[in-house]
């Protein structure tokens, strides 16, 4: 058995049909996806030519652990953050010719000042609150524009200043400096060595107010004291 449509409700299904294929989401490109999210660029840390190339270095049996104490500083190989919350040590473990170690934050804790050691913690919880000090936000820019153009600017008297607004950094800002801390960070797990890697300890007091750094390692190598100079 056939059907037939009157002639006003085939007009009304052809006009369904248009109207789908206009409203109808375009299929996602893979090609433009990929252009909108370039790949980042992180390398590792690569461990220095020599010991003494480290702010301090000790040896613990046939190992050698090194360190460069940063502070507040966050340097990886392609570009520095800060960090108010933590501080940052670059660490490197030497072994003989072939030699491999576990490694881990967690067999590294830090006396500042004297103090009881800060256990390291993991890069993860570091990211919530990396800066890039190379990013200016929105309305930063537009300060340093309107005061560039030879007037002088009248406190409380730019819209900002009346109106505060907060701007989030972008994504891609955030996820650049998640991905390069994160490749930067010491490699866990069984490894080559040379070995080397950033490592993490919490810590909120200034830079200035830092007198003595020693860096405690307790791990399969053995046991070494490793002292620093901010």
């Amino acid at each position: 058995m056939r059907y037939f449509l009157t002639f006003p409700a085939a007009l009304a299904a052809a006009f369904l049909q248009v109207a789908s294929a206009q409203t109808a989401p375009p299929a996602p490109d893979p090609a433009a996806s990929a252009k909108a999210a370039p790949p980042i660029e992180a390398p590792a840390v690569p461990a220095r030519p020599n010991l003494t190339d480290y702010q301090g270095h000790a040896a613990t049996g046939v190992y050698n652990i090194a360190g460069e104490y940063t502070g507040h500083n966050v340097v990886t190989p392609l570009a520095s953050f800060t960090n108010e919350d933590y501080v940052t040590v670059e660490v490197a473990i030497y072994g003989p010719k072939g030699a491999r170690l576990k490694l881990s934050y967690q067999d590294f804790s830090l006396r500042v000042n004297g103090k009881k050691g800060i256990p390291a913690e993991s890069y993860v919880l570091l990211e919530r609150s990396l800066k890039d000090p190379s990013y200016i936000p929105p309305e930063e820019a537009q300060k340093k524009k309107d005061n560039s153009d030879g007037g002088v600017p009248v406190v409380g008297e730019a819209p900002s200043d009346r109106n505060p607004q907060w701007h989030p950094v972008p994504f891609p800002i955030t996820h650049a400096m998640d991905v390069r801390v994160e490749k930067a960070a010491l490699a866990e797990g069984e490894r080559d060595l040379p070995q080397a890697g950033l490592i993490f300890f919490p810590y909120h007091g200034r830079d200035n107010g830092v007198k003595t750094v020693e860096l405690q390692y307790d791990g399969p190598a053995g046991r070494a004291l490793v002292p620093l100079h901010p």
